[in-house]
């Protein structure tokens, strides 16, 4: 499966390939030396905004599906990104998408969303077939 995704500080292992978190806050108490992530590309987190209204924060918090619409709208401007992720991908690399560790159901968490655009993106066959936890959806 070239494109993985994992909180932050689940367990590193050798498939997981290129770790790349994708968190709006980078996590504290992380000392830059101890990273278990390559890099990090808050291009492809949510905004500041949408981040704030996921959580409440600025009136009633808003509900997945507002905030999956919400969040490929804002990904929309991302595309050098998604793009020079999938060519990775297409290239045979693994990339693991990392989030927070408060991010425990990986069917409602962003990194999910960015999965399937990355796999799309990449022209993976069944990339439009999986759920966001990357199990086939059933045909209807």
């Amino acid at each position: 499966m070239p494109v993985r995704t994992k909180r932050w500080n689940d367990p590193a292992e050798p498939e997981d390939g290129f770790r790349l978190l994708i968190c709006r806050y980078r996590p504290r108490g992380v000392r830059k030396q101890a990273e278990p992530w390559h890099a990090s590309c808050t291009a492809l987190a949510p905004s500041v905004e949408l981040h704030a209204a996921v959580y409440g924060k600025t009136g009633p918090a808003i509900g997945w599906d507002e905030y999956a619409r919400r969040f490929r709208q804002e990904m929309s401007g991302a595309g050098y990104f998604i793009q020079s992720f999938a060519q990775r991908v297409r290239q045979g690399e693994t990339l693991t998408l990392l989030c927070s560790s408060a991010c425990t159901d990986p069917a409602r968490c962003h990194r999910s969303l960015v999965r399937e655009l990355i796999e799309q993106a990449a022209g993976l066959a069944d990339a439009q077939e999986r759920g966001p936890q990357g199990v086939k959806r059933r045909s209807r």
